[in-house]
């Protein structure tokens, strides 16, 4: 990988970059272990008290997030591709055992780029199936709340 951040491809794409001063080794067992994912997972004021994840190419993935004023929201969906230390890939398209879901919303690419000294370029790319997701989830508050999100990670991968 150039040093080149990546940028969106096209309009149906987010991407947040983030250098993190934690190693590709500490961000991916961060990723992978549902109990230390409970810890950044979410934005706070949000939570995810339920986090159940086979971090293997297939595996599943279900999130349940709550936050204020009853939020409530369950996402099911696979890891498409899961390479240790360098790459996950996620989508809701599918759940377990490759079962279409109602809505596909986005997939995900998540990259972990070493850059040395226990830095690590972090990418978070958000693959949107139509426009209209895309926008959406921008207004949502894609890159304030992934941004968070990514500093939570960054405090619970640089103490791993």
């Amino acid at each position: 990988m150039t040093d080149a951040e990546i940028k969106p491809a096209n309009s149906r794409e987010l991407v947040l970059t983030r250098v993190l001063n934690a190693t590709p080794a500490q961000l991916f067992k961060a990723w992978t272990t549902p109990e230390l994912m409970k810890e950044w997972f979410a934005p706070k004021p949000y939570e995810t008290p339920v986090i159940e994840i086979e971090p293997r190419d297939g595996g599943k993935f279900r999130t349940v997030m709550t936050g204020p004023d009853g939020f409530h929201m369950d996402s099911t969906g696979i890891f498409l591709k899961v390479e240790k230390d360098r790459r996950i890939i996620t989508t809701d398209a599918f759940g377990p055992d490759w079962k279409p879901t109602e809505k596909a919303f986005f997939s995900a690419e998540i990259l972990f780029d070493d850059l040395g000294d226990g830095k690590t370029r972090y990418t978070a790319i958000a693959r949107h199936w139509t426009v209209e997701d895309c926008e959406m989830h921008e207004k949502m508050g894609f890159h304030e709340g992934w941004g968070q999100v990514a500093t939570q990670l960054e405090a619970v991968a640089s103490r791993l």
